[in-house]
């Protein structure tokens, strides 16, 4: 198995929580303090050691690309300036990494969307990042680079996981798994977001996970499933019932920014954090 050196990135959804914000802008570019979610996203990944960046774009999405090039226009206007060193971190990020894009041309589901970048990953195990789940270790343990170990222990898929309120569990991909050592589980069956009788545990798969290239082969053979959408979850089963997937219960605050409730939260940790700082 290959060291990740490529994350994917889906970004083709509409965002309709947070409408009409993301009418005209994509919800990847909803800024916590003064940081989209998916630079978040990038340097989480960087900070993991991976710098081949694949993201799966739609229609209004160009903001995403126009954010992680460089503004000669506008660093021109703030050269020399007080405001210069603003732009230190995007330009950290563009300088060392390698950026790819591809669309996603109809909303199929999240995996749809990862077998649409599979001409940006080829055939390597790879790390999958969803922006609107922001993650923070006080640390400096980012949660994929506690990932990159999993995966480099068992050469397998790993999948981050959190325990969830019953009442929440139906938002989510649910596992069932047996431990095999503290906060690690290989899973044996998963769900695709059961009602609270239906559920196996209360341990939800959240948006970070590392895959290995067959699971390609596997979204192409998977049917769609609710609402007509392939579920990266179904496919995931088929490398479960193989004993190929770990879960892992990471170390770590995440926010579920895809929800008003969840953006404002974070908005709200990241600036308590950043004065503490």
């Amino acid at each position: 198995m290959s060291k990740i050196n490529k994350c994917l990135f889906p970004a083709a959804g509409y965002g309709t929580r947070f409408l009409p914000a993301t009418k005209a802008m994509p919800k990847e570019m909803l800024p916590v303090l003064t940081k989209p979610l998916i630079q978040y996203g990038v340097e989480e990944a960087i900070k993991a050691g991976i710098n081949t960046m694949g993201i799966i774009t739609g229609r209004g999405k160009r903001a995403i690309e126009d954010h992680f090039d460089i503004s000669y226009e506008l660093e021109h206007q703030i050269k020399g300036t007080s405001k210069e060193h603003l732009l230190n971190d995007i330009r950290d990020v563009i300088d060392g990494c390698t950026f790819s894009y591809t669309r996603q041309n109809h909303m199929r589901g999240l995996g749809h969307a990862i077998l649409c970048g599979e001409t940006l990953i080829g055939q390597e195990s790879f790390a999958v990042l969803l922006a609107d789940d922001l993650c923070h270790n006080k640390e400096g343990n980012t949660v994929l680079s506690q990932m990159v170990k999993v995966y480099e222990k068992y050469k397998c898929s790993v999948v981050a996981i959190e325990e969830v309120p019953a009442d929440e569990i139906h938002k989510y991909g649910v596992i069932k798994a047996d431990e095999l050592e503290t906060n690690i589980y290989r899973v044996s069956d998963m769900v695709e977001k059961p009602s609270r009788e239906d559920a196996p545990s209360n341990m939800a798969i959240i948006g970070r996970y590392i895959l290995t290239p067959d699971i390609f082969d596997i979204l192409r053979d998977t049917k769609p499933g609710k609402a007509g959408e392939i579920q990266i979850t179904d496919a995931l089963l088929t490398q479960a019932k193989k004993g190929k997937v770990i879960a892992y219960k990471f170390d770590g605050k995440r926010f579920d920014c895809g929800s008003v409730d969840g953006f404002i939260e974070a908005t709200n940790y990241f600036y308590n954090h950043s004065k503490e700082s």
